[in-house]
């Protein structure tokens, strides 16, 4: 598959922005309430489990640390680079979530922790579909994004000024979870997110 402008445009700006952004979301800035999400989620997923948009790495060491089989994948090799220094005891490697380099139900568990609003509403069937492909039966899925009524956010710069040309799609939280169960995902946990600059959402939702 050729690689989706998109995707190259989050891998250039992340590059430019990974030492800054490493530096201002410790796993300390993640809401309290989605934390407890996160340890639920590492409590109930069996087999390996990728985290794909791990960025530096601070939560998939915050699922290790609770008994997850994890490893991170991230399209930014600068992220990529600042996890594995981080955290050397774990696995982490470049890659892009509308393409896994993972074979047909071999995770038990995919977490996209604010991962998925840079993806074009065209594209998430796609990156949905590859998390449905790779996981188990059974398996089970932790999404978390910004959510919105369909905002399509452009920003030059972003991270103390440095220049990025990512995009942000902000869709409503029950068009997700249509995504989501089309793709053969099921929903079964939902919590909404009011803290921060804006809304979001965190799903668990269950291969069928």
């Amino acid at each position: 598959m050729t690689e989706p402008p998109h995707v190259a445009a989050v891998r250039e700006s992340y590059d430019t922005v990974a030492a800054e952004y490493a530096r201002r979301y410790p796993i300390a800035r993640v809401d309290p309430v989605a934390r407890a999400m996160l340890g639920a989620f590492a409590e109930i997923v069996h087999g390996p489990v990728a985290d794909l948009g791990c960025g530096p790495g601070r939560v998939t060491a915050f699922l290790a640390e609770r008994g997850a089989s994890v490893s991170g994948v991230d399209v930014s090799p600068e992220m990529v680079l600042l996890a594995r220094r981080a955290y050397p005891h774990l696995r982490f490697s470049v890659g892009s979530m509308t393409a896994l380099d993972t074979g047909d139900g071999e995770l038990g568990g995919i977490l996209a922790h604010y991962s998925t609003h840079h993806t074009p509403p065209g594209w998430l069937p796609i990156v949905f579909a590859e998390f449905e492909r790779t996981l188990a039966p059974g398996g089970q899925v932790m999404l978390a994004t910004h959510t919105g009524d369909g905002e399509h956010l452009r920003p030059a710069q972003a991270y103390g000024g440095r220049p990025v040309s990512y995009e942000s799609y902000l869709l409503p939280s029950e068009r997700i979870a249509e995504l989501l169960g089309e793709a053969g995902l099921a929903v079964t946990a939902r919590l909404d997110l009011a803290a921060g600059r804006r809304p979001g959402v965190a799903f668990l939702a269950r291969k069928r």
